[in-house]
């Protein structure tokens, strides 16, 4: 059954859209072009590193043959030098949303950083971003100064919750986090429970799931395949462009990397945190998952693929007509 420009209506005004979400190496990518061959789908990545140009492999960013002539956006945007933010992210995901759309196609949302998915699918308002701001620069002069450090502690006195979810490292959420403390009185955790519950569209929002022995053992393979592929090469490639203290070096399969580059531990030891590290991220990501989305969750555990695309694709043509 394809699934074709007569059959996709909308709810009411709100546009449809298919949200495919899960933890890394859970299986998103094949899924999502046979879904989206299927569907008449375009594809938005929902990743917040892929949007970086020459940080391909460690951001398992889809390749040309992957994507089978689907349309894929919000890939390879931005060079590493480059910040970029969730309100960013928004603005130019709901534009591709509404241009797809336009085409007569169905737009879906494929990806596993949950504030930034949550952000599009909601209506969600963000505090004012002025790159002018007198506070934003005190505070980065503070940085500059006193380091990192010196804020995220600061930032853990004034709004310990936001602290829990910002790296100590990431010099740009830990300074946005304390602007919007220090201009607003509000607290950015404060902020962030204020937004609105309301699906800004008519989503059907799916997500992969699977025994946990198993991803952590995908995730392991998969970090090790990428290490194959030439990691090394593409981190010491970035490393030797001097580019430094930047959002996208953050990373997880960077920051581990530049660890070892900067003589701080051995490549094993540099790989074995990169595995400890996504098995981590791949729990947080299960865990943002299941506590702010309403997902319908499809079990991927074992090799059925065909049996669980069948399963999808039934579930998703339901939605559509």
């Amino acid at each position: 059954m394809y699934i074709n420009e007569s059959s996709v209506v909308m709810l009411g005004e709100k546009q449809k859209v298919i949200v495919l979400i899960g933890p890394t190496a859970v299986g998103k990518t094949k899924l999502s072009i046979e879904i989206a061959k299927k569907c008449n789908a375009e594809v938005i990545s929902g990743d917040s590193m892929q949007i970086y140009r020459g940080m391909d492999i460690g951001t398992a960013k889809i390749t040309e043959e992957e994507m089978e002539g689907i349309p894929h956006h919000l890939i390879d945007i931005k060079n590493p030098d480059e910040s970029f933010s969730v309100a960013e992210f928004q603005t130019l995901v709901r534009e591709k949303i509404s241009q797809i759309h336009a085409r007569g196609k169905v737009p879906m949302i494929v990806g596993g950083t949950g504030l930034y998915i949550q952000s599009v699918i909601y209506d969600y308002q963000f505090a004012e971003d002025k790159k002018d701001s007198a506070v934003k620069w005190e505070l980065e002069q503070l940085a500059n100064i006193k380091g990192i450090e010196f804020l995220y502690e600061k930032l853990q006195k004034v709004d310990p919750e936001s602290a829990k979810t910002i790296h100590k490292n990431n010099e740009r959420r830990v300074i946005r986090a304390l602007e919007v403390y220090e201009e607003t009185g509000k607290k950015f955790s404060d902020y962030i429970k204020e937004q609105s519950n309301e699906l800004m569209y008519d989503v059907i929002l799916i997500g992969l799931t699977m025994d946990r022995e198993q991803l952590y053992s995908r995730i392991n393979s998969r970090v090790d395949l990428m290490v194959n592929e030439g990691l090394i090469e593409e981190v010491q490639s970035l490393y030797n462009q001097g580019i430094r203290d930047v959002q996208s070096i953050q990373a997880i399969g960077y920051k581990e990397l530049y660890a070892y580059l900067e003589g701080e531990v051995s490549l094993e030891e540099a790989i074995e945190q990169l595995k400890i590290n996504s098995r981590r991220y791949a729990k947080r990501q299960l865990t943002w998952f299941r506590n702010k989305m309403p997902v319908h969750w499809f079990d991927v555990t074992g090799d059925k693929f065909h049996e669980t695309f069948t399963e999808i694709f039934t579930y998703i043509a339901g939605k559509l007509r």
